[in-house]
């Protein structure tokens, strides 16, 4: 198995170590084993029916009938027959076969030989003669004839047992299909047999459920075969899971398939992967809801009290984990990464998930921070900033209390990170500043300008920020490259003597970060995930930082032209060593001289050719985006993380740490109207009507630049447009100006427009020509 395929473990901080959890709260009580079943009494019939199409009744009325419907199935041979005492019983059912899935975790390499057993084929299916198209025409003539009864048997005699799903669903019953790229099931007709489920009378679809239970309450004799890996793989596309009736049974699935094996999980993995984008992301909203009605339930008494059904959600995670790790192996991927978050989530204690978390790791009790991906970045803003407030209350308190042990008078300002820069040395100020008050970076941060009045009420703050960030990534400057086609900066490759001022960089990253402050940075995405490799700093200092697998997507969002280049030079079909007369080797020009750099040693005496040349490639970009930059970005790592060194990096993917330092590039307009503020003028005045008509019928360009003219950057803060605090203010001048921005303040100061015309040609001449960051 590749590393690249396996199902990651559940994220953990380095500090624990990692096992997989099996329920929520504490240690699970020991399972025993299944008790018998007794016949249903009259009061469990009295479940609530749904009524509308497509849904079901409740489980507690379906298992009432169970034993009524005898006669559909005594000419059959049930493994088990379904009957239970009440509902309470039925949700409070243990765990599978605990013992057999421990057993086969351990490795028959350990063994003596008398006691391995010989690897098991595959049962033999059961014949199936229904095939798509007989069972297409079976629905059509319900609607002429109004009889379900060849449609009921196909349903009662497809869902009794594992083997007869394989039966209906097998492309070819005598095949193994024992291959993680094709799980060996006719897709089509799994999804025609569940689009008319939901349209069959009710008695159907509990058969179904009915057979689904059965099979799952099965005992294991072994291990899972390739056959049972596929009954789980459609069972969980059962449509039917939607419902809240069926969320007993539903668990229970789900409990079974995230104990498998991991190799089990791989084959799943890879056949996840080859659903289309509807039903992929079908499954993934399913257990979305599953997970959010679990935690707070529309009507509680639906389902078993938290304590004894604890390993719901963990089990629910644990599949999104593998549907996760699936979607990652496509590209593009099925879905974005931001449809496996669940909302929900930023309305319980994230605090406690991720102190949980920190504590305990995977070791004995869950926690969300397991399972990143589920967490929205609006929460994981929420994690880190109170993480961050904590760690800068701890540093004042411990400031505050070395000041009074030394009989000092404590001083306010020593509970901020106070910077005191001059406009004319803004670079040289700011990074003696940062120097000399190391130790304070993670306090709340204020700036003073010298020789200016003034407290900073977080406009000064700002303003520091964005007159730096202009400075620093000025072409003229030379510590970045801005490409034109990709319209980004990359670090300069140039050799100097000290690299402190891109530790600067780093550390003014991660200060916006920490003070909630969105930047006008154009780094490309590779950028971040250098800045996540790792996410904590090792503790070893010979330990490399900022290396990572690069492909040509990562180089072709910096140098695009010169990605195309490479890739061309892969899908060359002529001799690659004597058209190109190329060696591994690379030409930079540095201050004017033209400097070689081998690729690999001798690489000046290696010829590119077709057997090669993938290698060549790999080994170019490599060297563009990891070792030629190496000192200037390990100086930025460790700039970033001296300030942002926190566990929380953990749970973030490189996207969203670039949302974090610059913003959403998503607009919402409407939502910007909706929490500006007024000064001078109200909302209802003719001039702000005026306004809102012309930026709504903005193309998105003008938009964004309406944003950067105002606030210093086109992007929009995680919290979403409401966290800009936008204020538009009455500019009593001569309506033959234009209108004015303070970036600072966010703040659009707009004269009393006469008429829509003028307002909109003023607006776009003035947001079309601001310089720079749009500073008054």
């Amino acid at each position: 198995m590749s590393e690249a395929d396996r199902v990651p473990s559940p994220a953990a901080p380095p500090e624990v170590a990692a096992a997989a959890p099996d329920e929520r709260k504490g240690k699970e009580p020991e399972r025993e084993k299944l008790p018998p079943i007794v016949s249903a009494g009259a009061g469990a019939a009295a479940g609530l029916d749904r009524g509308s199409k497509g849904q079901i009744s409740t489980f507690s009325s379906f298992i009432s009938t169970v034993n009524q419907k005898k006669e559909a199935a005594e000419n059959r041979s049930s493994p088990t027959h379904l009957v239970f005492p009440n509902i309470k019983n039925v949700r409070d059912l243990p765990p599978i076969c605990l013992d057999v899935r421990q057993k086969q975790r351990i490795s028959t390499d350990t063994l003596p030989s008398e006691m391995k057993a010989p690897v098991l084929p595959e049962p033999v299916l059961p014949n199936q003669p229904k095939t798509m198209k007989d069972f297409q025409e079976d629905i059509e003539k319900v609607k002429s004839s109004g009889d379900w009864k060849a449609v009921h048997d196909f349903y009662l005699t497809t869902f009794d047992s594992f083997p007869e799903l394989n039966a209906a669903f097998k492309k070819d019953a005598t095949a193994s299909f024992n291959t993680i790229e094709d799980s060996g099931i006719n897709a089509k007709f799994v999804n025609a047999v569940y689009d008319a489920l939901l349209n069959t009378p009710q008695d159907i679809q509990k058969t179904v459920l009915k057979g689904i239970i059965n099979s799952l309450l099965r005992e294991w004799k072994g291990p899972r075969t390739k056959d049972d890996l596929r009954a789980y793989f459609i069972l969980l596309q059962n449509p039917q899971f939607n419902n809240t009736s069926t969320y007993v049974i539903y668990a229970h699935l789900l409990r079974q398939i995230a104990t498998l094996v991991e190799a089990d999980h791989h084959f799943l993995v890879h056949w996840f992967k080859k659903l289309s984008q509807k039903r992929f992301k079908q499954l993934v909203e399913r257990l979305l809801q599953f997970i959010s009605l679990r935690l707070f339930p529309a009507k509680p008494e639906e389902f078993p009290p938290i304590t004894k059904c604890s390993w719901w959600i963990p089990s629910a995670s644990k599949v999104l984990a593998l549907l996760n790790t699936a979607n990652s192996l496509v590209h593009p991927p099925l879905i974005p990464y931001t449809d496996f978050y669940n909302s929900t989530l930023d309305h319980i204690d994230l605090m406690e998930e991720y102190h949980t978390w920190q504590s305990f790791g995977n070791s004995h009790r869950f926690s969300f921070c397991q399972y990143p991906f589920v967490i929205s970045i609006a929460a994981k803003k929420i994690i880190i900033q109170r993480d961050s407030e904590q760690q800068m209350i701890s540093i004042a308190r411990q400031s505050l209390v070395d000041k009074v042990s030394r009989r000092q008078r404590p001083d306010m300002n020593m509970l901020f990170l106070n910077m005191k820069v001059r406009r004319t040395h803004l670079v040289s100020d700011s990074l003696d500043e940062l120097t000399r008050k190391r130790a304070d970076l993670k306090k709340k941060l204020k700036v003073t300008f010298v020789g200016e009045a003034g407290l900073d009420m977080g406009g000064l703050t700002k303003e520091w920020f964005l007159l730096l960030i202009r400075q620093i990534f000025h072409p003229d400057y030379g510590m970045f490259t801005y490409h034109k086609d990709s319209h980004c900066h990359w670090f300069s490759s140039f050799k100097c003597d000290n690299y402190s001022e891109f530790r600067l960089v780093g550390i003014l990253m991660g200060l916006a970060v920490y003070n909630s402050i969105t930047l006008d940075i154009r780094f490309p995405p590779c950028c971040y995930k250098k800045l996540l490799s790792p996410p904590i700093i090792p503790s070893d200092q010979n330990i490399p930082v900022g290396i990572c697998s690069v492909t040509t997507d990562d180089l072709c969002q910096i140098m695009p032209e010169l990605a195309h280049g490479l890739s061309e030079l892969l899908s060359y079909e002529g001799n690659v060593e004597e058209d190109f007369y190329s060696t591994f080797q690379v030409f930079q020009e540095e201050f004017g001289i033209i400097k070689s750099y081998n690729l690999k040693p001798g690489g000046d005496k290696i010829p590119v050719t077709n057997q090669n040349r993938k290698e060549y490639v790999q080994l170019y970009i490599d060297f563009l985006l990891n070792k030629s930059i190496y000192k200037q970005f390990a100086a930025f790592y460790y700039g970033f993380h001296s300030v942002c060194a926190s566990n929380a990096l953990m749970l973030l993917r490189p996207e969203e740490v670039e949302i974090l330092v610059c913003g959403s590039p998503e607009l919402d307009m409407h939502a910007l109207q909706r929490s500006t503020q007024y000064d001078g003028y109200a909302k209802t005045d003719l001039t702000i009507r005026y306004f809102w008509d012309v930026v709504l019928g903005f193309p998105l360009d003008l938009q964004k630049k309406l944003l950067h003219f105002t606030t210093g950057s086109d992007r929009v803060p995680v919290g979403g447009m409401a966290d800009l605090n936008f204020k538009i203010s009455k500019n009593e001048t001569s309506t033959n100006w234009l209108p004015v921005a303070h970036t600072c303040f966010n703040q659009l100061c707009l004269p009393p427009y006469k008429s829509k015309k003028d307002l909109k040609q003023k607006l776009i001449i003035g947001i079309s020509n601001s310089e720079g960051f749009g500073l008054e």
